[in-house]
């Protein structure tokens, strides 16, 4: 029995002791990515942001025709400190690793900051941890939650797969030509998740959602192809409206998008649950694109 319980807190000594070498090391990682961004610098935000990221966050940018790495750094508001914020929890699972905190975020736009939730995402390269994510958590509307993390309750995080490491790294998608014509998706789901794959490149997801993505790739001259997928979202009732749209964005001042695809339905009609649908983008409308 005495060996058991030596066993046992030899165990949690060690585990204990890997929380306390885990949370600084993932710190130090989002300090120096904060900086990186903060003083607009490509060399350090190329060395501590992770692999899929860095190829995620470049895709976007080429396929807006917008300046790489430049605009990388062109955020509406930096990168919140974690200064005065309460720590959590930090927790591994293989490769990825989450650091939660608690406390009034300020990301520098004014107003006086609310207590809400921060969850930072990491995952392991060869030389350390490398930056991928953060997710602010608003809990406006989950004040029994925000008592609970006041507290040091941490129900919230155990009960949120999302505010925890999944042990799967992404995949570090292809990296994206430059793009001829700028498109995007747009969609509005209410009670619904809605995914859809633009010309086998592009893959979007949107749940209960009203919002617009940029097509990774571009559209390009000739057949276009749009694969989606529909289904009902918990508390949904599967009688609400819905569209999906890919609309063509001219680069000429001035001039509105096109709207080159569109499935919608009225309220109480189903949605087919997958389908594949088309555009073509023929001369006549890269004419109306420059504005002529």
């Amino acid at each position: 029995m005495k060996r058991l319980i030596f066993a046992v807190s030899l165990v949690c000594t060690a585990l204990s002791a890997a929380q306390d070498n885990l949370r600084p090391a993932l710190e130090t990682t989002y300090s120096a990515w904060r900086e990186s961004m903060i003083r607009r610098d490509p060399s350090v935000w190329q060395r501590v942001t992770a692999e899929h990221r860095r190829v995620e966050v470049r895709n976007r940018i080429v396929s807006e025709k917008l300046p790489f790495p430049a605009s990388v750094f062109d955020l509406p508001a930096p990168p919140p400190s974690l200064q005065g914020l309460k720590f959590l929890e930090a927790k591994q699972k293989g490769a990825t690793a989450k650091a939660s905190y608690f406390g009034k975020i300020d990301f520098g736009v004014g107003g006086e900051p609310t207590e809400n939730l921060l969850v930072l995402s990491f995952v392991k390269g060869s030389g350390g941890w490398l930056y991928d994510r953060a997710d602010f958590v608003n809990l406006v509307a989950l004040n029994a939650v925000r008592k609970e993390l006041a507290a040091g309750d941490l129900k919230y995080l155990k009960e949120t797969p999302e505010a925890q490491p999944s042990g799967v790294v992404p995949p570090t998608p292809v990296q994206a030509n430059a793009v001829k014509y700028i498109a995007k998706v747009y969609v509005f789901c209410p009670g619904r998740e809605v995914e859809v794959q633009v010309n086998k490149i592009s893959r979007h997801r949107f749940a209960n959602a009203k919002e617009a993505q940029i097509v990774i790739g571009g559209a390009k001259d000739g057949p276009n192809e749009v694969q989606y997928s529909i289904k009902k979202l918990e508390g949904g009732t599967g009688k609400e409206v819905m569209t999906i749209r890919v609309y063509l964005m001219s680069e000429v001042a001035g001039a509105k998008p096109i709207k080159a695809f569109e499935y919608q339905i009225a309220a109480g009609e189903k949605p087919k649950p997958y389908d594949t649908g088309n555009f073509t983008l023929d001369a006549a409308t890269v004419m109306k694109l420059k504005g002529k």
